[in-house]
């Protein structure tokens, strides 16, 4: 793990380049984070960082307050330019977001992720710990951009407490169900886009059933599959 900075992006420099950023990650027809919505958000208090390799920008990530009463915190977006991936960077920004919320009364940090990406959901269940709350079916609605064009956008929202244990890994008896995942939907998604549906279609009727039936995703295994 290479350590790096992260700092504030609190210039308008900074904030076109974070946007700028966001739409290296996710080439596509439309600008990912528009810069006047991340200026508003850094004004107003929000989350909104850069992640530097010495003076070159990286990454970028912001995050909003949710319902004053929750004392929770959405983390919508973070992006890491190719190249650099794969250095624990994702594990340093979630420690970096955790410091800076809890300083300001926050004990809870949400978001969303593809629940077909592998990686993802060993990273936000098995490393981190948090919990997933919901399955979202199309939570966007059509992303015309490379990493997501041509699929349905639905999601997984995890909750990640703050203060609290990381939640455990069920095994055992306690674990009722296990869903498969694709290897690499990415490239599915670019070399056979129907066979990229169809695992999306599969994942999401099996997630639901489970959840409606009043079981839980509870983690994943070490091939990276989900538990229920």
């Amino acid at each position: 793990m290479s350590e790096i900075d992260i700092r504030p992006l609190d210039t308008l420099d900074g904030i076109l380049a974070g946007a700028q950023l966001f739409d290296e990650v996710w080439v596509g027809d439309r600008a990912t984070m528009p810069a006047n919505i991340l200026r508003a958000l850094e004004h107003s208090g929000n989350y909104v960082v850069g992640l530097y390799d010495g003076d070159r920008m990286i990454g970028a990530s912001a995050a909003f307050f949710g319902p004053p009463a929750d004392r929770t915190m959405h983390s919508h977006i973070t992006g890491i330019l190719p190249g650099h991936q794969g250095r624990g960077l994702g594990r340093q920004l979630k420690a970096h977001q955790r410091e800076w919320a809890l300083e300001r009364g926050v004990g809870r940090i949400t978001w969303t992720f593809d629940p077909l990406i592998r990686r993802n959901a060993h990273f936000n269940l098995a490393v981190l710990g948090a919990s997933a709350t919901e399955y979202l079916v199309n939570h966007y609605g059509e992303m015309p951009d490379d990493v997501n064009r041509g699929d349905e956008s639905d999601r997984l929202l995890v909750s990640w407490a703050l203060a609290e244990p990381p939640a455990p890994t069920p095994t055992g008896d306690a674990v009722r169900a296990v869903v498969d995942l694709p290897d690499d939907i990415e490239t599915l998604r670019r070399t056979d886009p129907a066979a990229a549906a169809e695992w999306r279609s599969r994942v999401r009727h099996a997630l639901r059933g489970h959840l409606a039936s009043g079981l839980r995703i509870g983690g994943v295994d070490r091939r990276g599959y989900l538990l229920v």
